[in-house]
């Protein structure tokens, strides 16, 4: 094994995807400014210099064209890796998501594959509004055919990049701008992560423990994952000890894990930056209420970014989005305590 190295996210996933494109021929990016630019996120840094203008193509404006574009190359032998600048963008193509790259493996009765990657940048708190700022992750889970990943620190987006690349169906790829380590955007400390030079991947529909507790289990994802850690830091200063959950991925959902520890804490607190309604934090509670009511011993507890666009005023935006202080006081209303 070669030694360890810290790595940022944004760094993480391009060299996962440098790795995938040298072990096989038909692995291939596009999308606009991942060439010379290199993603204005980091996720295509140093590619082109490596594979050259063929396997890693500067795309126009287009979105319905070049995502159009990866279908038929997907389902053409390739494994296209297309990015999607903001995923706010996806009003414009989403035809090609979802009525060709979600459901062409459907519509073939198994014959062709898709396997295709979209990676995609999610999240606000850096005051760019309601059309460059949202999260999504249920408007895509909610569709069939697609499997739905959001990392939160580099050695998972790397090893589940790895394994989307690998993956024969459509998977979107949501990374947090927040967590890439960007110069002009800061990133938690615990983004960026210790990996492993070697290519590996890590299965789709496994979350992680990423802290142990008893007495009240937050589930989260992406961003949320460390304001969950921060807020059980806090938590755990007044005697209790919160067990905090990665997702890591969304469909496939793991809610066996999340059952688990609710059936040992009692307690839930579900932390998602999508917005409430109808979405990720209502289906994981209702996983658990499915499984057995019982298990829970105070009503649960869900955070998310209220019905509204994202605000561009900076403190109207921090004052929708959930932060550490919010599930300390959620955490507390399970516990039967004031915040």
């Amino acid at each position: 094994m070669s030694s360890n190295r810290i790595m940022t996210v944004s760094r993480a996933i391009s060299e996962a995807i440098a790795q995938e494109m040298r072990a096989d021929p038909t692995v291939f990016v596009m999308g606009e400014d991942i060439g010379t630019y290199g993603g204005i996120f980091g996720a295509t840094a140093g590619l082109l210099d490596e594979f050259g203008k063929e396997r890693v193509r500067d795309t126009p404006i287009s979105e319905t064209g070049f995502i159009g574009a990866g279908v038929g190359a997907a389902m053409a032998g390739m494994r296209p890796i297309v990015e999607l600048m903001f995923v706010d963008f996806f009003g414009v193509c989403m035809d090609a998501i979802y009525n060709l790259a979600a459901k062409n493996i459907y519509f073939s009765g198994g014959n062709y594959k898709v396997p295709m990657v979209i990676m995609t940048a999610t999240g606000g708190g850096y005051s760019d509004a309601g059309q460059h700022s949202q999260t999504l992750h249920a408007t895509f889970a909610h569709l069939p055919g697609l499997k739905v990943v959001a990392p939160s620190n580099a050695y998972d987006a790397k090893g589940l990049m790895i394994a989307a690349i690998r993956d024969d169906s459509p998977v979107m790829f949501m990374f947090h701008k927040g967590l890439q380590g960007l110069a002009w955007m800061a990133s938690p400390e615990g983004a960026a992560a210790e990996l492993p030079e070697e290519a590996y991947a890590i299965p789709f529909g496994e979350a992680k423990v990423v802290r142990r507790g008893k007495d009240v289990t937050i589930v989260s994802l992406s961003m949320m994952v460390h304001k969950s850690l921060d807020a059980a830091e806090e938590l755990a200063k007044q005697g209790i000890e919160a067990e905090v959950i990665d997702l890591r991925t969304i469909v496939p959902l793991d809610r066996k894990t999340v059952i688990e520890s609710v059936r040992k804490t009692g307690r839930l607190v579900v932390v998602d930056e999508d917005y409430k309604s109808f979405g990720l934090t209502g289906e994981i509670i209702a996983s658990v209420a499915e499984e057995d009511p019982t298990l829970l011993k105070a009503a649960p507890q869900r955070l998310a970014v209220p019905d509204v666009p994202i605000p561009y005023s900076r403190p109207m935006e921090q004052y929708v989005l959930p932060s550490a202080d919010k599930i300390v006081a959620a955490a507390l209303k399970t516990m039967k305590k004031d915040a």
